[in-house]
């Protein structure tokens, strides 16, 4: 664990001999750093893991950035939140000597959601992104220019935070920037299941090959 580059974090290489991406990994509200590790290395073995702690505390409980109430986003937080995390990883990736033009955002609920505030705002910092349980965070003033970036949404129908009109939201916004967006329905609630784990191993099989 390192406390250096603006975030306490984890940097797990890629295996030896391995060529993969590098996953830019996003914990949910509650999590830290250590959260997703198994998920990205289950997800895509080959890669190497990238994974921040959310520096926004609510009650306690780490955050990527802070909200006014359920559902209702505190919008310049997220925007100063946004840009920290994407001098993060440009300086993450110069420490760590990794690929800047592979590095694919894997977040969840609060770190998917500063994940497509990321792909909105400073597109240079990831190459895609699988978004698990997002929302829209924002609609910036200038579209940005995303064309061709890779996204994986994966929802829930049954989700109680997140409305099924707010995936459809999110996709249209992030295909009117170019993306090319994929929307993957599963059962289910907020929670992550073994639907999801199979959803985002097969979008990273088709983007890396196979694992």
């Amino acid at each position: 664990m390192a406390d250096d580059l603006g975030f306490i974090h984890q940097f797990v290489p890629a295996p030896t001999g391995a060529n993969g991406p590098t996953l830019l990994l996003l914990h949910g509200t509650g999590g830290d750093e250590n959260d997703l590790l198994d998920l990205g290395r289950i997800d895509e073995p080959t890669a190497a893991l990238l994974s921040p702690r959310g520096k926004s505390l609510e009650e306690g409980a780490p955050r990527f950035f802070r909200r006014l109430r359920e559902g209702v986003f505190d919008e310049a937080d997220l925007i100063r939140r946004t840009n920290e995390l994407a001098d993060f990883v440009i300086l993450a990736a110069q420490r760590y000597a990794i690929d800047p033009n592979r590095i694919w955002a894997l977040g969840f609920s609060n770190g998917a959601n500063i994940a497509a505030a990321t792909l909105l705002l400073r597109p240079e910092a990831v190459a895609g992104a699988v978004l698990l349980r997002p929302m829209v965070p924002l609609e910036p003033d200038d579209r940005p220019d995303v064309a061709g970036k890779p996204v994986l949404i994966v929802a829930a129908r049954h989700d109680p935070i997140v409305p099924v009109r707010e995936t459809h939201r999110l996709s249209d916004l992030l295909e009117s920037a170019g993306a090319a967006v994929t929307t993957h329905w599963v059962p289910g609630g907020h929670g992550l299941t073994h639907d999801d784990l199979a959803a985002t191993q097969a979008f990273l099989t088709s983007q890396f090959g196979a694992t």
